[in-house]
């Protein structure tokens, strides 16, 4: 690991997540780990702290009470929006030797109860929101639920209470019981079983361990650092493994507070509220985020001003004078003046968006990664960004392109101590994308001359015309998404009998964005005003390229939880159309 050029930092050895939480506490035992709001009507609320040394409390005295109902080495269940209570179950689970299923809290009642009867679950933590899916699930015995624990009061006899729990476990430590620390976990075994999102048929199960994820963490920390110091918000949903590896347990590796966001349209209120320094989400909010900035400059009339100041700090950053966050503080202001970097994933993002936040100040760190790999493939570094690319593949990790075409692009496979198991019970699904020890990803991408690696499309995405030649609709996309009045959109290919396939573009347009560019036009004329900019995107492209088919539509495309564009029932539903 030490001798990758591109290293900037030396990681500590992690053994397994106890380990992990033990360094923490003996590091930074009286440090905020958790900031969150406790509600006491829907419009009052008490703000709650926890510190390391509480947290680890909570997490042994929970885990011991798991242990006593006998589920070592069993799959507990876990489901909820992300709160505090989704943190200590996390832990407790997996530092007790038990096996963790976080589940997506968006998933409809007949996923939860496919996914609850997949996993083999014996145990589910829960919030209150799902109780009528539970009960319903206890008095038609889905699954081998043996346990059924809610994180909030409630009357039910059928179900254990997640505080009565915590207290006895609490109790049983201080009456002497061990059984929490004499557990002896194998930091290689399946600890965590997350499943892949997708349709139920589709989505499989994905074996990780602490190792794998220790090792990835590792991996991450020899590039970038966070502080004791830093306020992360947690947006993104903790069962994805980006948010949970990056936010939830990276942080507790720097020993960073952690306070919970309120739901997207609160996201502004709560980097203000909590002072956030540090900020895990994904492109299409950052770019929002970012429109509203420049709206904001707009609406101000500074436009001409924030020009000349950025250029001036360019200027400055050139001599290592960084005035940045002086300059842009009115800018900021609306959102939060200490947020001071951005860690973000899932999806490639526009270049000027990147290139804007750096400019007022905020950097931005992409990273690239599956939940095969826990997730991390690459990440940029402290040092060294370069805006497109996803940055370098970790220093514990080896990347190679399989089956590059002349322009040096192919298959992304991926090598190292943060790739899964393999998908459980599915062992035909874990040999076509594990081969002598590599994962294949099912991504395109090419490594440049410095060592950088590019993404440029799943797969499956990939459009193949006739002659042979291949269309990445992500480049296409980005382009259209430069466009002023663009929410979002999808590149695709249309099959024809007897001519080549035909390149079609489904564009979310903005209407208060067109009503306010095109005052004078009504609705009607938008496709006209849609295709000239269409026709000036195609003359920057080869002839093979050129977009021939638009949609306009207003509403939003289908996303997973973490913004990501669900292709497949897309292109589905634009069969239908």
């Amino acid at each position: 690991m030490e001798n990758n050029p591109n290293q900037v930092y030396k990681p500590r050895e992690l053994r397994d997540f106890k380990d992990l939480l033990n360094q923490t506490v003996k590091r930074y035992p009286n440090s905020i780990a958790y900031k969150y709001k406790k509600w006491k009507t829907e419009e009052e609320f008490d703000y709650v702290t926890k510190s390391y040394e509480e947290f680890q409390n909570d997490v042994q005295a929970f885990s011991t009470s798991l242990l006593q109902l006998g589920l070592e080495h069993k799959k507990i269940a876990l489901i909820s929006d992300n709160r505090y209570e989704w943190c200590t179950t996390y832990l407790a689970v997996t530092t007790g030797n038990m096996i963790i299923v976080p589940l997506d809290k968006a998933l409809p009642s007949r996923e939860i109860e496919s996914l609850i009867q997949r996993s083999g679950a014996e145990a589910v933590v829960f919030e209150k929101k799902y109780l009528e899916e539970f009960q319903k699930i206890q008095a038609e015995k889905i699954g081998n639920l043996q346990y059924f624990i809610c994180m909030d009061s409630v009357e039910d006899a059928n179900f254990l209470s997640y505080q009565d729990l915590l207290q006895q476990g609490a109790a049983l430590i201080g009456q002497g019981n061990s059984v929490y620390e004499t557990r002896e976990i194998n930091p290689k075994d399946m600890s965590i079983m997350l499943f892949t999102s997708g349709t139920t048929s589709e989505a499989k199960a994905v074996m990780l361990s602490q190792y794998n994820i220790c090792e990835n963490i590792r991996g991450v920390a020899s590039y970038v650092q966070m502080f004791e110091s830093d306020v992360l918000l947690s947006f993104l949903p903790l069962h994805h493994t980006f948010e949970c590896t990056i936010t939830f347990l990276y942080g507790i590796y720097f020993g960073v507070t952690v306070a919970f966001c309120d739901g997207l349209k609160y996201i502004a209120q709560n980097l203000k509220e909590y002072g956030v320094t540090v900020f895990v989400a994904v492109p299409l909010v950052l770019e929002n985020m970012y429109k509203k900035i420049q709206k904001e400059i707009e609406k101000s009339g500074k436009a001409p001003l924030i020009a000349t100041m950025k250029k001036i700090s360019n200027g400055l950053l050139k001599c290592h004078i960084d005035l940045r966050k002086l300059l842009f503080k009115p800018v900021l202001k609306k959102f939060d003046e200490k947020l001071r970097v951005v860690f973000y994933g899932a999806a490639p993002m526009n270049k000027q968006t990147i290139l804007g936040y750096n400019e007022m100040g905020i950097e931005l760190i992409q990273g690239y990664g599956l939940t095969e790999t826990s997730p991390v493939i690459a990440c940029e570094t402290d040092k060294r960004k370069m805006p497109g690319s996803v940055g370098f593949p970790l220093v514990n990790l080896e990347v190679k392109i399989d089956s590059p075409n002349e322009e040096g692009i192919g298959e992304i496979a991926v090598k190292g101590p943060s790739v899964m198991a393999g998908y459980y019970q599915n062992e035909e699904a874990t040999q076509k994308v594990l081969k002598d020890g590599w994962f294949f990803t099912g991504d395109y991408g090419y490594l440049d001359e410095q060592g950088f690696l590019y993404v440029t499309g799943r797969k499956n995405d990939v459009i193949v015309l006739r002659n042979g030649k291949n269309i990445y609709p992500q480049e296409l996309e980005f382009l259209i998404s430069k466009l002023d009045y663009v929410k979002e959109c999808m590149v695709y290919g249309k099959d024809r009998k007897n001519a080549d396939t035909l390149i079609c573009a489904k564009i979310v347009y903005e209407p208060e964005k067109m009503q306010e560019l095109f005052p004078d036009k009504k609705e009607e004329e938008y496709s006209e005003i849609v295709w000239k900019d269409m026709k000036k995107i195609n003359e920057e492209l080869p002839i093979f390229k050129h977009i021939k088919d638009i949609t306009l539509t207003t509403e939003p495309l289908i996303k997973t939880t973490t913004q990501k564009v669900k292709r497949y029932q897309e292109m589905q539903k634009v069969k239908k159309d």
